[in-house]
């Protein structure tokens, strides 16, 4: 019989396993924490990039192509370049003050560090237009409203890639969504419907109208830096042959295929359940004419139903440049 302080050679062993299995744990959490750590800081130093230029481009385009001219934008950018041609206060006070307000409602409504990052952004903007002197680029009315809407864009864009804005206007949009029930884009579009009659009251109509053309250049430039150049399609597939083109999918457009399972409703005969599988994929619109023409050669009746994708992560669908 063992005695009860002696311990056997197998519950030494089982502690050992023990000791060793914790060591293992704790080594594993170590590194898990110093990875994290790591990334975060990447992270970080990505973000401040992407801030630092969105500044620099939306100064220069304020800078050489909007101020000269007297051209405005929408949201509270255009509010401030508004001010300015009634007020002749200098643009970087006007910049802090319209989006201070925005900066808060931002901390209330989307959080802490977003609201930091954007009192570093509009801070530094403000910086920019007080300090640095870009020179004017051109006296065309159109490229100056072109252009200086895409650099001023660009900035904005960059500025949200980086998690903050530069133009607090988006952050009261979703404010008021939220409290209205409308979408942000009606109130952003309501908000801007307001501020470009009021340039064509104060500033004339030719202003107001290539205002109007220095936001959509502005609006366009932003949507690009945050979705990117390519446009994904859902494609949705009844066949016969679902297993032939899948595999074509597969094979020669190297995209994944998700597989539904489906039963068949009314059609031109009526009534018919019948259980049959569904496929979805996702192209870019660059693919549209070749999957269509591969389908074709497999099944001229197959059932393709497309329809516009806002985005995707993961899968087989390639990265968008810029998407992070």
């Amino acid at each position: 019989m063992n005695s009860p302080f002696t311990h056997s050679p197998g519950t030494d062993l089982a502690a050992d396993d023990l000791h060793y299995a914790e060591h293992n744990q704790s080594k594993y959490r170590v590194a898990k924490e110093a990875y994290l750590h790591r990334k975060s800081n990447r992270q970080t130093a990505k973000d401040v990039g992407f801030i630092v230029a969105g500044i620099l481009s939306a100064g220069f385009g304020l800078e050489s192509f909007l101020l000269p001219s007297k051209f405005i934008d929408g949201g509270a950018t255009g509010i401030s370049l508004l001010l300015r041609e009634l007020t002749q206060y200098p643009l970087y006070l006007l910049i802090l003050l319209v989006n201070l307000p925005f900066v808060f409602l931002g901390y209330r409504q989307i959080g802490k560090i977003f609201a930091i990052k954007t009192i570093f952004a509009i801070f530094g903007l403000a910086l920019v237009l007080a300090f640095a002197h870009y020179p004017k680029v051109t006296e065309d009315k159109l490229l100056i409203s072109v252009f200086g809407g895409f650099f001023l864009g660009a900035g904005i864009g960059l500025a949200m890639r980086g998690g903050c804005v530069l133009d607090g206007s988006e952050v009261l949009a979703i404010y008021l969504s939220r409290k209205s029930g409308s979408t942000i884009g009606d109130v952003i579009l309501a908000i801007n419907i307001v501020i470009f009659v009021a340039a064509a009251y104060f500033l004339g109509i030719e202003t107001a109208m290539y205002s109007m053309l220095t936001y959509m250049s502005a609006s366009k430039t932003v949507d690009f830096l945050i979705e990117g150049l390519e446009e994904y399609t859902g494609v949705t597939i009844i066949s016969p042959k679902n297993d032939e083109i899948a595999k074509m999918i597969t094979t020669k457009l190297g995209r994944g295929v998700t597989v539904y399972n489906g039963s068949g409703g009314y059609g031109r005969r009526g009534y018919a359940k019948t259980d049959q599988q569904i496929l979805f994929t996702v192209i870019t619109r660059l693919e549209i004419s070749r999957i269509k023409s591969e389908i074709d050669l497999i099944d001229a009746y197959a059932f393709v139903v497309m329809h516009s994708i806002k985005d995707t992560k993961g899968g087989m669908i390639k990265r968008r440049p810029l998407k992070e």
